[in-house]
């Protein structure tokens, strides 16, 4: 067997993940693009109005993580992350010349989230298979870097927004972006069936013991699918919920500045990294589930310090914000070894966005929820209590899929 430097595919694979992690940065993006628009088309279009184009790519990123990771699963990485490079690039710099909220769309929400997903999937599901030893960890790197571009590109775009504008800003970050993925892609390999690290020898009965293999279709076959699945949203749901609002939540609720509400994204941001990478690693010592069921806790505290907040609540509002990140983290960090390990390697890069599903459920109902309810209310303490009952549920069934487990091994 050839030999290969796996630290060098999760290098390449990470700088990838940085690069399409961009997409939730769109905050950014939204309000300069919306002036833009306006004086286009000559109609007044707001950044709320251009929240479609950011569900649109959330929700379309399934979809190619799924064909991706069949392409992934038979031919290998490189061909998958080379069309999702190409296609996040052309969406990028096709959205620097939209004229219309249709074709920013098309540019950002359809082109670009289509190629996001090809490139995600794919990253993740093959680093994991290449350390055995290291699932959780390795899942939560992978996601880490994902998430922290939404740190690192903010300052970035802020300046190249101000120097060149916001058409020629896609567009400049549409090259570079498309440069570095593609070549970044030329670094990484499939992984070798059997694979293992030298000295690595599974252990009966742990967990990172390598179970049967299943395909797509056996997966939906087991009730531990859906449980997994229904897991994954309610730990997502809080977390997408406060991402889309974190800005607007700290002006409007506790009266904070628009420069500290913008550290409070920057504090949900570092948390949500951190937290993936710690509660990856912690779940290859104490277990996914255990892991899984400790990130419901430290949700629900966090939503309950929201909800306490009252205007001033400064303090309050950042351990919020914080356990907020960190749980979010928690489920992305921990979600590519689970799917590993309940379904096999194998398989992984198609089960894995089969799985993603949840996340991008939780992605479309979180922030509906929020901007319903305070639509209707015009606050948002109503929507903390929602969130609190559903990761209150997502406990519940960890602790039922830890029975359920127990009970097929016996």
């Amino acid at each position: 067997m050839k030999k290969v430097n796996r630290w060098v595919i999760l290098i390449a694979s990470c700088l990838i993940n940085l690069c399409i992690g961009s997409v939730y940065a769109w905050s950014i993006f939204a309000s300069p693009m919306a002036v833009h628009l306006s004086g286009v088309t000559g109609t007044e279009i707001t950044p709320a109005q251009l929240a479609i184009v950011f569900t649109v790519a959330n929700l379309l990123g399934p979809v190619t993580m799924i064909t991706g990771g069949k392409i992934n699963d038979t031919l290998g990485p490189r061909m998958v992350l080379l069309a999702g490079g190409v296609m996040f690039a052309a969406g990028l710099i096709l959205s620097g010349f939209a004229k219309s909220v249709g074709m920013l769309i098309l540019g950002y929400g359809i082109i670009a989230g289509l190629g996001l997903g090809f490139a995600y999937g794919c990253t993740i599901s093959n680093s994991v298979k290449f350390f055995p030893d290291k699932k959780g960890l390795i899942g939560g790197i992978c996601t880490a870097s994902y998430g922290l571009s939404s740190v690192l590109l903010p300052p970035i775009a802020t300046v190249l927004i101000e120097k060149l504008g916001i058409t020629s800003t896609f567009q400049v970050l549409g090259i570079v972006f498309g440069v570095i993925v593609c070549g970044a892609s030329l670094f990484v390999q499939k992984c070798p069936p059997g694979y293992a690290p030298e000295g690595y020898v599974a252990q009966a009965g742990s967990a990172v013991a390598a179970p049967v293999d299943k395909d797509w279709k056996e997966m939906l076959k087991s009730p531990v699918f859906y449980i997994m699945l229904a897991i994954l949203l309610c730990g997502a749901f809080s977390g997408m919920m406060c991402i889309s609002q974190a800005a607007s939540i700290a002006q409007g609720m506790i009266g904070m500045s628009v420069s500290l509400s913008a550290t409070a994204v920057s504090v949900l941001a570092l948390f949500n990294a951190s937290g993936r990478i710690l509660a990856g690693r912690l779940s290859d010592v104490i277990g996914r589930i255990h892991t899984l069921s400790l990130g419901c806790l430290v949700e629900v505290a966090g939503l309950f310090c929201l909800f306490c907040c009252r205007e001033g609540s400064v303090v309050l509002f950042f351990a919020g914000i914080a356990m907020i990140g960190i749980a979010f983290g928690t489920f992305m960090g921990v979600y590519p070894g689970f799917t590993a390990d309940q379904f096999g390697t194998k398989n992984n890069s198609v089960n894995y966005g089969i799985m993603f599903i949840g996340f991008a459920a939780a992605g479309y109902l979180g922030p509906v929820t929020m901007k319903n309810i305070y639509g209707q209310t015009g606050a948002y303490k109503m929507a903390f209590l929602v969130a609190i009952a559903i990761g209150v549920l997502g406990l519940l069934l960890t602790l039922m899929i830890s029975t359920l487990l127990k009970r097929e091994k016996t």
